[in-house]
């Protein structure tokens, strides 16, 4: 039977049915799950995906993080189920406090459009188990309001625990220390800002170097 991964849709989410398809790819059942539900109807792993929840009024992912679903996903990730917040989705875990720090409006005030390289700087989590360290893969990167911040005490708990997950080559919107996705400390919850669910069809982006955060998950050689 696949792995049901539940994919929550917010008012204003793009990105829910693209992250529904690259679960499929790898092999898992996507399960649509609702904002205003908060069942999370026996999956075993939930991706917040990437768009504009709740039109990003008042700051991005706020609204969103007190939605009925989320208190359901903030208590099944301190038991251990697996979180990908994408895009929207980290904002959003951030917001919720399962992630530490905060994105920010880009340094350059513009929207970044971009295939985007990164190197994996942690390959043991829930999420990227699949990748080698220090593998590098282009990701497709799209937001605004996308340039991580933290105090410098978080920042270094970060590096010293090994919790960056993902780093930009080449920083496109000023995230400190060019961070573009973390992890928690029990390696179950992820949130980057590159968009892995357009990066797993050669024919419809730049390679298949986002296909390794879901099939991680799954565990099936796709």
């Amino acid at each position: 039977m696949p792995f049901r991964v539940g994919v929550v849709t917010f008012p204003g989410s793009l990105d829910d049915r693209d992250a529904a398809r690259a679960i499929r790819i790898a092999g898992g059942e996507p399960v649509p799950l609702w904002h205003a539900d908060p069942h999370l109807h026996d999956v075993g792993a939930i991706v917040l995906p990437g768009g504009f929840s709740y039109g990003d009024y008042l700051r991005c992912g706020a609204i969103a993080r007190y939605s009925p679903v989320m208190e359901s996903v903030i208590g099944a990730a301190h038991d251990g189920m697996p979180v990908l917040g994408i895009c929207n989705g980290f904002q959003v875990l951030c917001e919720a406090h399962l992630l530490p720090g905060a994105l920010i409006r880009n340094d350059r005030r513009r929207f970044v459009c971009v295939d985007q390289h990164l190197m994996v700087e942690n390959n043991r989590t829930a999420w990227t188990s699949d990748y080698r360290e220090h593998q590098k893969v282009v990701i497709p990167l799209k937001n605004g309001e996308g340039g991580y911040v933290a105090d410098q005490r978080t920042l270094d708990e970060l590096e010293a625990e090994g919790r960056v997950v993902v780093r930009y080559d080449g920083n496109p919107n000023g995230s400190y220390r060019d961070i573009a996705g973390i992890t928690n400390e029990a390696g179950n919850v992820v949130g980057l800002m590159p968009h892995p669910e357009h990066a797993v069809e050669a024919l419809t982006g730049p390679g298949v170097g986002g296909l390794g955060f879901f099939r991680s998950l799954i565990g099936v050689d796709a």
